[in-house]
């Protein structure tokens, strides 16, 4: 089996291959599946992303909740928590920065805050992902922290069709993904999860 670097490697070059076009067209099948689901779910406040690296764009998704009057919070590094997150309200005019990793996230406003526990469901990035809903991240161990804690909400990965892979090495602290999106299904797992 490969490593999870050469796993992250390989996945990575293969979303980097995807054409402008294919891109653009994955991320409109992506609203088309989730948006219903997630209107049909009664979801009121979301946790989401903004791409990077050849991620499926989450902006249309992202615009389309704005539409619904739903509530979407972004990820930003936790200050005084190394390897945490914090989740803040992301509306058209958030003022944007950019964190460590280059990735842009909301500027830290407390009064923005949306507490874990607020949260209907956090839509997770991800690099690869097997049959039975494991996660393989970029390897910070920011997602596999938030899940694991007592108050998070249920998640959700999103992704290419092309990152499903057979199956990941998995590690201890690895938190499975109930359900993962991507362009072409709704996976749905039947992970041992408390927080569904």
């Amino acid at each position: 089996m490969e490593t999870r670097a050469e796993l992250r490697r390989r996945i990575r070059q293969q979303r980097s291959k995807l054409t402008a076009a294919q891109q653009t067209e994955a991320t409109q099948q992506l609203v088309d599946l989730l948006l219903p689901e997630l209107l049909k779910r009664q979801v009121q406040h979301i946790a989401l992303y903004l791409s990077n690296d050849g991620e499926l764009n989450t902006l249309p998704l992202i615009q389309a909740l704005w539409q619904h009057n739903i509530l979407v919070a972004l990820p930003v590094l936790h200050p005084f928590s190394p390897g945490h997150l914090l989740f803040l309200h992301y509306h058209p005019d958030s003022p944007m920065t950019t964190n460590r990793y280059g990735i842009a996230e909301p500027r830290l406003d407390i009064s923005q805050l949306v507490p874990l526990h607020k949260l209907d469901l956090i839509l997770t990035p991800l690099v690869a992902f097997d049959k039975q809903g494991n996660r393989l991240g970029m390897g910070g161990g920011f997602y596999d922290r938030t899940l694991a804690c007592s108050n998070a909400p249920a998640a959700m990965g999103i992704a290419h069709e092309c990152q499903k892979v057979s199956a990941l090495p998995v590690e201890s602290w690895d938190i499975p993904l109930p359900e993962i999106a991507t362009p072409d299904a709704l996976y749905q797992f039947s992970t041992p999860n408390l927080h569904l």
